[in-house]
């Protein structure tokens, strides 16, 4: 049985970003994958890394039990608005305390590349955003789906990370955004 966490890096719970949650785990869990949800929002933690990686910052419960999940899981779905074509700062914070050396990628003395930790496991990203797919890819050359998949979860091992890119939300109506529901519910009834 697969078993799927999806993140959930939307701070607003009356954001589009919860309904996406919901048909992607509702889904899921029709196909007989096991589902969490973690949101963000709701976890009590420090957000800031406040001596990057010179001195331990002790993890609060939230984020011990967060590990443990990434750990748990085979797939990750990641759901969260670009912002300034970056990630939410709960998210950010998020992966400052936990994507940690020795958690999820460990440094090897005398090598360029640290081991990655988190093999075996699969991603799919799910961006909502307000700019329009030709003018992220060809303009800002897509860079918090570059940061996230590749700086964060293909540096840690995940592989393969797939990515689906929703906008522009600000201007999308009820009918595109059902399609949108239906397109995330397809991904998470196939487990992908």
């Amino acid at each position: 049985m697969k078993n799927i966490l999806i993140i959930n890096g939307h701070p607003d719970r009356e954001s589009f970003n919860w309904a996406i949650v919901k048909a992607y785990g509702d889904a899921a869990r029709k196909s007989s994958a096991e589902v969490e949800t973690i949101n963000l929002v709701d976890l009590d933690f420090d957000p800031i890394l406040k001596y990057g990686y010179r001195k331990p910052h002790p993890l609060e419960p939230d984020l011990e039990t967060a590990i443990e999940k990434i750990k748990e899981a085979n797939h990750l779905v990641w759901v969260f608005p670009m912002w300034w074509y970056g990630v939410p700062a709960v998210l950010k914070g998020f992966i400052d305390r936990t994507f940690l050396p020795g958690t999820t990628f460990k440094y090897q003395k005398g090598k360029l590349f640290p081991d990655k930790l988190l093999k075996g496991k699969t991603a799919r990203i799910i961006v909502t955003a307000d700019t329009v797919s030709w003018y992220n890819n060809w303009v800002m050359k897509n860079p918090v789906i570059n940061q996230f998949k590749k700086g964060v979860l293909e540096f840690c091992g995940v592989k393969p990370v797939k990515v689906t890119y929703l906008a522009p939300i600000k201007s999308s109506n009820i009918s595109q955004r059902w399609k949108w529901l239906l397109k995330v519910s397809k991904q998470g009834k196939r487990l992908q």
